[in-house]
């Protein structure tokens, strides 16, 4: 008996761990390294190359360019997204929460998410220029689900000018803006992943991201919990913290 109550503390304890290692790594989100997020693939920008957009925490910015966002566990975070100079496709969702009135059952939400479909803004961005979102508010829950209906945002400049308006996602191939002198270009890296996409053998067992190797223990989880879905992650946390 005293084995087997040994060896459940012993997996507890790994289970703890690993759960102290995710939220270490997303402690890391809120430094300032992660204040401002690359759009791109590619070489860091120097400051005063790139545009600058900055998300409340109820807009949840999903892919720019074609390129996937990082979903982080806090999703409400205020973060700052660089932009290259150029036409920028930038696709999110918004959201707003209501407490829920009168009893709430055990295991149900205390609360209403009123969450809108994805929409895009394409913004002309300029180099050393910031951008903001300017949102519909509302006042009540019906009011949300109103706005969700009819949903329009604009983004405007740090003179309030409006630089993009709103719409449905149109499913169509970007035009990659580039950072000027970059060796290798955002389209010439999207480029070259198609066609190693293209060659990978459809057989071939998914191999740990080489951003992964030959780092340690931490620096590794870090890596793979920012490449890992939405969904990797909640399973991940539900079976840290059975």
């Amino acid at each position: 008996m005293a084995s087997g109550q040994n060896g459940q503390g012993f997996f507890t304890c790994l289970k703890l761990m690993a759960a102290l290692f995710a939220v270490v790594a997303m402690a890391g989100c809120s430094t300032s390294s992660f204040k401002q997020v690359q759009t791109w693939e590619g070489p860091e920008a120097q400051p005063g190359q790139v545009a600058l957009l900055h998300k409340p925490g109820s807009v949840q910015i999903v892919s720019v360019n074609g390129q996937d966002m990082a979903n982080y566990l806090t999703d409400d975070l205020e973060l700052t997204y660089q932009l290259l100079p150029g036409q920028n496709t930038v696709v999110f969702t918004y959201k707003t929460i209501w407490a829920k009135q009168g009893v709430v059952d055990n295991g149900e939400s205390k609360v209403h998410v009123v969450e809108t479909d994805p929409q895009q803004v394409v913004i002309n961005a300029r180099a050393g220029e910031s951008y903001h979102f300017v949102l519909p508010k509302a006042e009540t829950r019906s009011e949300a689900e109103r706005i969700r209906q009819n949903f329009q945002a604009k983004v405007v400049n740090e003179q309030d000018r409006q630089v993009a308006v709103s719409s449905e996602v149109v499913k169509q191939t970007p035009q990659l803006p580039t950072l000027p002198g970059a060796p290798q270009t955002a389209a010439s890296a999207t480029a070259g992943a198609a066609a190693g996409a293209a060659t990978a053998s459809p057989s071939a067992t998914p191999a740990v991201p080489s951003a992964a190797n030959n780092l340690p223990t931490l620096e590794g989880l870090k890596v793979l919990w920012e490449r890992a879905s939405t969904d990797e992650k909640k399973d991940f946390l539900r079976w840290a913290f059975q």
